[in-house]
């Protein structure tokens, strides 16, 4: 059966499909040229002060956090996915879904929880010296606000990356190299060390690195914690310098470690997949720990669960009650729906954006596809500070060019079309996190076999109607996964959010660092609670969905003696 031939309206339908991701390539490849041309074109005096002064402080905290985060999450992640996936223990079915919890917590939050607990006139340190009798001046405590005061925050919300992905490749190992192992004689852990671990390194790796380029991205933590990193420095040179060059170039080095990290990443995905199981696939059987060892691998699980969340919680709920915030008052309703207009509004524009994309890469296959597919993943590995600075320079420069041509032209104003409204940071936000509505999309689409296309192409449906009538009904679950996942970690957003955002617009995550910043942490825990209980919902859907495909394809395993 011939396919009809394409109307003009198909025909440029087809254009749109197709010119439509180059166009969203385009767009996240725009910030890193820009801060690339603009810390090259700029002025250097600013940059040789930092040099001079704290530039080399900037890369040896942004250095040291980094390494303290990857062997906290690295540890702690890989650790606790062991224990659930290969052992059986009181709570191990209910610690698969507690453990990835913290992911609903953006660092900064958690850090105006623990700062309020453990600093001077906190609780902690109140009762210690009621106890004691002891002085100010009496006695050590280690400092919340340091270098590993942050590290600490940041590896409590970030463990859940590796231990997610480390837990997946768990679950795909064969027994046979396991066992082989124990029959030659090892021990169970060190079989583990020696064997599982060595095949899981890969996605370990993986989820290492991401907590890395998280790690290196954040603002909120740092900034309130006072430890300077390059992304406080990006802030301090924009706003309080009022430098955009000094920006621009400290940016470009962000940009170049975090650019080598999503090299490491991509590297090592790829890795990944030479550690299939093989033609024969045993699953190994649970260990059931009893004794001293399952009470230990309880209380080892139990320990980032409630420092990582039950806490923090609980500390954030009885700080929102003894404060003076009324979530439901006009001030607080308008933060509220500011933040739901720019989620709500960046999280469509994104999904749509992660559509044309995948479906160009579907349906035409090439290098100009996956260009576009390889320039919308990227985003993700460059931090939102750098984002908004390669934004807002060149619309910036558009703005002031078109504002001065039409005032010499007809006499008005134009203002700041561009920089002074939510678009341009709806695009920063798009930048920002298209891999995550990407992947979640692909992920979707793989379980379309290749054959419904090519039903379809038979029955003569157009490309776009082949998307609208096909491939989106399937695919409902996932685009709306995809909205979730990206309305909360625009909810959570810190940096771009605080440099771009049009003046009096306001949102949760602003007005609770804001509110922390002037020591009011009662008050920030209002809203940071709202963020927190939105984000729980990804957390839960990604949980569950992990549950029910661990026990669709492998079932019910057998559980093991001691």
């Amino acid at each position: 059966m011939k396919a009809r031939p394409s109307a003009p309206a198909d025909r440029l339908a087809t254009g749109v499909l197709r010119g439509g991701a180059v166009v969203v390539g385009l767009l996240c490849l725009l910030p890193m040229v820009a801060v690339a041309i603009a810390a090259l074109l700029g002025n250097t005096r600013t940059l040789r002060h930092l040099a001079d002064t704290v530039l080399w402080t900037y890369t040896a905290t942004t250095l040291q956090l980094v390494l303290i985060v990857a062997i906290g999450t690295a540890a702690i992640g890989s650790g606790a996915a062991w224990l659930v996936t290969m052992t059986r223990f009181p709570g191990a079915r209910l610690f698969e879904i507690a453990l990835a919890l913290p992911l609903a917590f953006p660092a900064y939050v958690m850090g105006y929880a623990y700062t309020d607990f453990l600093d001077h006139p906190g609780p902690v340190q109140t009762l210690l010296r009621t106890l004691t009798g002891w002085g100010p001046r009496d006695y050590w405590f280690p400092e919340i606000r340091s270098v590993p005061g942050a590290a600490l925050m940041l590896i409590l919300v970030l463990y859940p990356y590796v231990y997610l992905l480390a837990r997946a490749a768990f679950l795909q190992q064969s027994a046979t190299a396991f066992l082989a192992a124990r029959a030659l004689g090892r021990g169970p852990w060190t079989a583990f060390l020696r064997v599982s671990l060595p095949m899981a390194r890969p996605a370990i790796a993986g989820g290492v690195l991401l907590a890395v380029m998280e790690t290196i991205a954040d603002y909120g933590t740092v900034s309130y914690f006072s430890v300077q990193t390059f992304a406080t420095g990006i802030y301090t040179s924009w706003f309080t310098m009022a430098d955009r060059a000094a920006a621009a170039q400290l940016a470009l080095c962000l940009l170049g470690f975090a650019l080598t990290l999503a090299m490491l990443e991509r590297i090592q995905r790829g890795a990944a997949r030479h550690h299939a199981a093989g033609k024969r696939f045993e699953r190994l059987p649970p260990t059931r720990l009893t004794g001293l060892n399952a009470w230990g691998a309880t209380m080892l699980c139990t320990l980032p669960v409630a420092f990582g969340f039950l806490l923090p919680v609980a500390l954030l709920v009885a700080m929102g009650l003894s404060s003076d915030q009324d979530l439901f008052s006009p001030r607080y309703l308008g933060y509220l729906r500011n933040t739901v207009i720019l989620a709500g509004t960046a999280s469509v524009l994104t999904v749509l954006a992660a559509v044309l994309v995948g479906f160009r890469q579907r349906l035409w296959p090439g290098r100009v596809s996956s260009a576009a597919a390889h320039l919308a993943r990227i985003g993700y590995a460059v931090p939102g500070g750098v984002i908004a600075v390669g934004l807002l320079v060149p619309f910036a420069a558009l703005d002031n060019a078109l504002d001065a041509w039409m005032r010499s032209t007809f006499g008005l104003s134009t203002g700041l079309l561009f920089t002074g409204s939510i678009w341009l940071l709806v695009v920063a936000y798009m930048v920002r996190f298209l891999a995550a509505a990407l992947n979640t999309y692909d992920s979707g689409l793989g379980t379309i076999h290749d054959n419904i296309d090519a039903v379809s192409r038979t029955l003569g449906k157009t490309p776009m109607e082949m998307l609208r009538r096909v491939h989106l009904p399937i695919l409902r679950p996932s685009v709306l996964t995809a909205l979730l996942v990206v309305f909360v970690d625009v909810m959570k957003e810190l940096p771009a959010t605080l440099i771009m955002r049009p003046f009096n617009f306001d949102t949760l995550a602003v007005q609770a660092h804001r509110l922390a910043s002037d020591e009011r942490l009662d008050g920030a825990a209002v809203p940071s609670l709202v963020i927190v209980a939105v984000g729980l919902l990804p957390v839960i859907l990604v949980c569950r969905h992990l549950g029910e495909r661990h026990s669709r394809v492998w079932g019910p395993a057998p559980v093991a003696a001691e």
